[in-house]
């Protein structure tokens, strides 16, 4: 059942996040954590790309907040919650760890998720499945670089919209919609998932990695992507009966729409 930020902590069987990339400069971990003081889960599966290696080789920018972050998680496992860290691109240095446990978080390439009426989902990052990453790593590192840069474009963009009194609005995220290739790279990369999941006997795959949340059923699997924390604020939560709901937390954070109303004018 959708839950706003005033109702108090919700309880969920599974919760899902990925994408968090610790080290970028343009992220919502302050968002985060007040996702994750609303949402308490018996099992927390971090899919991939929490901490940004690439990011932080190049130039070392490691926030309190993040602290703040690491502790959090730390604190859920204490408290019993399961916790599963599915290395990704950017965080590839811990799959030289897969299998080891740091502060009662466990350390995996993949996982499988069933969940409590039965099904079986394979929950991976998805970057081997990324034909850029797999084959041509320096081209990877370019698309990094371009969509920092436009990261960089939409601070200015939403500067100026928040003067004109408009919403936050995304320069890759609209990209990524309407440039052909990017939409035809992204439709490649969630067919070979469900390939993935098919060929694994699951019911489903859960990743990230593309920054792109969503549910469907396109393939005959039930595919589903976790989405970011660097500007989508998203995630997956399943419940106590077994269904999946994707979190958009910037839409339940955000402040009700005042409706206005025109006044009538008085006849002469």
């Amino acid at each position: 059942m959708p839950m706003t930020q005033s109702e108090g902590v919700r309880h969920v069987r599974a919760l899902f996040i990925s994408d968090v990339h610790l080290g970028m400069q343009a992220i919502r971990v302050d968002e985060l954590l007040k996702f994750l003081s609303h949402f308490d889960a018996d099992t927390i599966y971090i899919v991939g790309d929490l901490i940004d290696g690439w990011r932080l080789q190049k130039e070392w920018n490691w926030l309190p907040e993040y602290d703040e972050l690491a502790q959090s998680l730390f604190d859920k496992a204490r408290r019993g919650a399961r916790i599963v860290y599915l290395a990704g691109n950017h965080d590839e240095f811990l799959r030289d760890y897969l299998g080891a446990y740091f502060g009662g978080v466990e350390i995996a390439d993949r996982a499988i998720h069933e969940t409590a009426d039965g099904k079986r989902y394979l929950v991976i990052h998805g970057d081997q499945f990324d034909v850029v990453v797999a084959n041509a790593k320096w081209l990877a590192h370019v698309g990094d670089w371009a969509y920092n840069f436009a990261l960089r474009v939409n601070v200015l963009v939403n500067w100026v919209r928040r003067r004109m009194g408009l919403s936050y609005w995304s320069l890759s995220a609209w990209a990524k919609q309407k440039v052909k290739n990017a939409v035809s790279v992204m439709g490649r990369f969630e067919e070979a998932l469900a390939l993935e999941a098919r060929t694994s006997k699951v019911d489903g795959v859960i990743c990230g990695h593309i920054h792109n949340a969503a549910m469907h059923h396109k393939f005959g699997i039930h595919y589903l992507n976790s989405g970011d924390w660097v500007e989508s604020c998203t995630a997956i939560i399943e419940d106590h009966d077994g269904a999946f709901e994707l979190i958009r937390w910037k839409d339940m954070s955000a402040p009700p729409k005042r409706r206005r109303f025109r006044r009538a004018r008085r006849a002469a």
